[in-house]
């Protein structure tokens, strides 16, 4: 049996102490590591309203000028940049993002568009994009 000091055998040897060490360590970062993949998009809601969830209440494609206008991404585990591309007709009225790193899921993140003195009435678009690359759209009106 060999002497050892803090995770050293006195021969200079690493003890198996200390090896077990750094490779439990080394798999809790590649573990981390594997469950923060790209995230992927499993569904985009419109409407009203919101749940606790973030999830939309009240789906819906048709609105007032003085409503609020949610729109929920729904993703599962992973990390990235949620961004949406708010459109009146062709012209861009907002783009915001928000930063997002899930380790369960599924998870909704939500965007929302108001306008203090209403919206002009005409058709819209949100664009969802995950790393600045577009994966949906959704169409709605305001009459």
């Amino acid at each position: 049996m060999r002497a050892t000091e803090k995770g050293r055998a006195t021969d200079g040897t690493e003890s198996s102490e200390g090896l077990i060490r750094v490779l439990v360590v080394a798999l809790a970062i590649a573990a981390s590591a594997a469950c923060s993949g790209p995230l992927e998009v499993a569904n985009i809601q419109i409407g009203r309203s919101l749940n606790q969830d973030g999830s939309v209440a009240s789906i819906t494609t048709l609105f007032k000028p003085s409503e609020t206008i949610y729109v929920a991404v729904q993703t599962g585990v992973g990390k990235g940049v949620i961004g949406v591309r708010w459109k009146f007709g062709n012209k861009v009225v907002a783009e915001p993002t928000k930063s997002v790193d899930y380790n369960t899921g599924p998870k909704s993140t939500e965007f929302h568009l108001q306008n203090s003195g209403g919206f002009p009435p005409g058709d819209y678009s949100v664009d969802v994009l995950i790393d600045g690359v577009q994966v949906g759209t959704r169409n709605f009106k305001v009459e």
